[in-house]
């Protein structure tokens, strides 16, 4: 027994006995009122009062559990991990039998104040599970979900069934209750888990991650079924429950009322109550006693306060304000402070060494392996009359075992009804620690995804020849990007024959919570209550611009998207979304901003390091826009605004493929009453040519050809200047470009990064590059006094061997997907119809 901390005192409690059920204690009722009362002054230390204690357990389980949850992160194992073992820290067989655990910590005669706050904060835990739950992604029209969950939910349950009665598990003395307890814990899925390990992969927008989500919210809801029913049928007692009838049909009564009568009702009082869109405390108060209401009606009903909580978040309106307003109340405070609570009465309930008593370490190892493969084997058998290609078949049924906060519910569930004893309690809960460890890993290793291989030529916008569509990804960080992106959309000369089809996303930062915000929101659904109200705000004055561009374009179509993903992995979104969309343009924002004097900033670091990982994997041509505040004005009536409507632009061509492919896009510019393109070829005097190899040969032939059917092509627009400039090296550039400004100030540069690229034109620049994502002579644009009010936009042409030198040499970004498959080329056409081309101009 523990010491006694009341000196001269009555003990602590009369008696202690220890069952397969847990210890049982007999409280000396006097004591207790006397230490709650009258004798802490005489204890002698404030540690004896409740209140204190409890702080000191909230501080220590959130201690455990943060420590643990950091130890824990960079292994890719997900949060469930960290929650078992903050449990188990404390277990009696771990710290939970030392004397100063059991006198000043976890005080026996404090469990109930302790359990009392554990189960408010699963109540409203639960509330948030069943609001950030979206039942839209169930469609029934695709069939392998429901099938998936299904097949692998009753085979979870009759394998579960048999492990629970298998020969060597525990007490042999067992009850029906426990079997169903043990097997529905058995068969559960923790979607938000899920989509979390989904997002860490990167695979949230594959076919595979799709099918996984809608077929992990299936089974949790038929989990949820099969755990009222659980409830409903057997007692506290763990035998037949005598109010059985009328239990289930007063819970399937109010699961009834809570879609026909709460749901309108709470989106009519929203709809006529919100004004503007803002949310008072007024609606937050309404629905957090809601919570409590409906949980009280569902514990009255026989099936416990958490069905309430969960039906009543099923119940909030998805596309409402109201949930993004409840999350940013209750997460952080429920999920951070008030849970690991909850965490530490799992774990104080958990005995290994009374387990070990009774289960062998052969029989764990088999119940384990056996609780893993089973979803495994049946969602494989499932991809083979599916058609689903066996390696995602894998997959989907390893992250089907992915167990979370609902699993343990269930085992308390049976805990508390004397369903479970603690050997079998105990046992599951490793069995879902081990579980849990080893799904993420597991599929970083065994989880290689083919490329789906996209073969669409038009990978850069030289490839558009005449009249068609050009297809452009812009990315947005924030508001102000979007400005100058769609500005220089509107000078690209978009037309119904030559139209833009415009895929505008906005980039938003993952941050670390684990709800259905994280996920990337497709087209057609776009619920931004899951996000912050700032993040929420900006996202819609970033549509409503983009929508603006389209209405007053008819050759301009938009589609608006919002990404969220850690910066980290960022561009592997961009580049796949590129891909999917079938874009031969991607536009990014510089990350330095201007400053009101028209200096730049110092800019954001990680979108810089997003804007060099698109160039290096990005499946078509790349443009980095240096926005200096450059506007357009637009008017039916161009004929009365005279020459100051019109927009100069300077195409500076110093040779190679970037080059060209920044001639073809300002190429696409020509045609407009406002526009003016200069185009400025530097080339190599007779000294500098002395020192030129074969590889500038062979790009220069390539070059000439293009300049060549530009000039024929453009020889009788006015509104185009061709200009030669003999330079011998990069100084003499800078002095041409230099004179070029003086002579007439020009809105928007537009040049070729120049990857890879050694040409006698820019010698001696390398060495003073500060910015590689712009090149030589686009940081020397953006840098220089004398651009100081004119944009630049540096453009880099797709090629397939530089995207996989990129992928050869660059080292994986830590915590995202494996990149190395994001490098495989996608097809060689650009090098080779160059190649052609060279060799056709050397047969000339």
């Amino acid at each position: 027994m523990a010491a006694d901390p009341f000196p001269q005192a009555l003990p602590k409690f009369d008696e202690m006995a220890i069952s397969r059920y847990g210890n049982v204690v007999c409280y000396n009722q006097t004591l207790m009122n006397m230490a709650g009362d009258h004798s802490l002054e005489d204890s002698g230390s404030s540690l004896t009062a409740a209140l204190p204690v409890f702080v000191m357990q909230l501080f220590v389980s959130n201690l455990t559990y943060r420590l643990l949850y950091y130890f824990t992160r960079p292994l890719y194992f997900p949060p469930f991990v960290a929650q078992i073992l903050c449990g188990l820290l404390f277990s009696p067989s771990v710290l939970g039998n030392k004397g100063w655990v059991l006198d000043h910590v976890f005080p026996y005669r404090f469990t109930m104040v302790l359990e009392t706050f554990a189960n408010l904060a699963l109540v409203y835990n639960i509330f948030l599970l069943g609001l950030g739950m979206d039942l839209r992604m169930i469609k029934m029209k695709d069939p392998k979900p429901v099938i998936i969950a299904i097949v692998g939910l009753i085979a979870a349950l009759l394998a579960g069934v048999g492990l629970y009665y298998l020969p060597g598990n525990g007490d042999p003395d067992k009850i029906l209750a426990g079997g169903l307890y043990w097997s529905v814990a058995f068969g559960c899925t923790n979607f938000p888990d899920l989509a979390r390990i989904l997002a860490d992969l990167k695979l949230l927008r594959s076919d595979m991650g799709r099918t996984a989500m809608s077929a992990a919210i299936i089974t949790d809801l038929c989990t949820w079924i099969l755990f009222v029913f659980g409830m409903g049928c057997f007692s506290k007692a763990g035998i037949r429950n005598a109010m059985m009838a009328y239990s289930l049909v007063s819970t399937a009564v109010f699961v009834l009322f809570c879609y026909f009568a709460i749901r309108p009702a709470v989106a009519w009082i929203f709809n006529n109550t919100v004004k503007g869109g803002n949310v008072d405390e007024t609606h937050v108060w309404f629905i957090l006693a809601g919570v409590i209401l409906c949980s009280l009606f569902t514990e009255v009903c026989g099936v416990q306060s958490i069905t309430g909580a969960f039906l009543f978040g099923l119940s909030i309106p998805h596309d409402h304000i109201i949930r993004n307003m409840i999350e940013e109340k209750l997460h952080d405070y429920i999920s951070g402070i008030l849970m690991p609570l909850f965490y530490i009465i799992c774990g104080l309930r958990a005995d290994l060494a009374y387990m070990f008593g009774f289960v062998s370490i052969g029989t764990m190892a088999l119940v384990i392996s056996a609780s893993f493969m089973v979803k495994i084997l049946s969602t494989i058998v499932c991809s083979i009359f599916l058609r689903i290609p066996l390696l995602d078949g894998f997959a989907i049924g390893s992250l089907m075992n992915t167990k979370g906060t609902m699993a343990l519910v269930i085992l308390n569930a049976g805990r508390d009804t004397y369903s479970l004893d603690v050997s079998m309690y105990t046992h599951m809960t490793l069995a879902f620690l081990v579980m849990s460890i080893v799904v993420q890993p597991l599929l970083a290793i065994a989880y290689k995804p083919k490329k789906k291989l996209a073969f669409y030529k038009n990978r850069t916008i030289q490839k558009h020849k005449g009249e068609s569509e050009l297809g452009v990804l812009t990315c947005v960080h924030v508001f102000p990007n979007v400005s100058g992106i769609t500005n220089l959309l509107q000078l690209s000369n978009p037309t119904k024959k030559s139209p833009l089809n415009v895929f505008a996303i906005h980039l938003v930062e993952l941050t670390g919570r684990t709800t259905a915000s994280l996920l990337i929101m497709n087209d057609e659904a776009k619920p931004k209550a899951n996000f912050s109200e700032r993040v929420r705000a900006e996202s819609d004055q970033i549509a409503e611009k983009f929508a603006a561009l389209e209405v007053d374009n008819d050759g301009i179509l938009v589609q608006t998207i919002t990404a969220v993903s850690p910066y980290t992995t960022m561009h592997e979104d961009i580049c796949s979304l590129a891909e999917d969309k079938q874009v031969s343009f991607i536009l990014l924002p510089y990350h330095k901003n201007m400053t009101s004097d028209g200096r730049l900033t110092e800019g954001n670091h990680a979108h810089a390091d997003i804007n060099k990982n698109v160039l290096s994997y990005a499946p078509c041509s790349v443009g980095i826009l240096v926005d200096r505040g450059m506007t357009i004005i637009r008017s039916e009536s161009l004929t009365f605004q005279g020459e100051n409507t019109k927009k100069e632009i300077a195409m500076l061509f110093i040779g190679g493929r970037d080059d060209r492919e920044a001639l073809a896009f300002a190429w696409r510019m020509v045609g407009q009453e406002m526009v003016k393109l200069t185009v400025v070829r530097f080339v190599p005097g007779r000294e500098a040519l002395l020192t030129v190899g074969i590889e500038y040969e062979k790009e220069k032939n390539i070059d000439e050809e293009y300049i060549y059917e530009f000039n024929f092509k453009t020889r009788d627009d006015p509104s185009v200047t061709y200009i030669e400039k003999v330079v011998n090296d990069g100084q003499e550039t800078i002095t041409a470009i230099i004179e070029l400004e003086e002579n007439n100030s020009h809105d928007l540069y537009i040049v070729g990064r120049g990857y890879q690229v050694e040409t006698p034109v820019t010698a001696g620049l390398t060495d003073w590059n500060s910015a590689p994502v712009l090149g030589v002579i686009g940081d020397t644009l953006a840098s220089s006094n004398f651009t100081m009010h004119a944009s630049v936009l540096v453009v880099q042409q797709y090629s397939s061997a530089n995207r996989q030198n990129a992928g050869n040499n660059q080292e994986p970004v830590q915590g995202g997907a494996k990149t190395a498959q994001a490098a495989t080329p996608f097809m060689e056409d650009e090098d080779d119809e160059e190649a052609h081309q060279y060799h056709r101009g050397m047969r000339k």
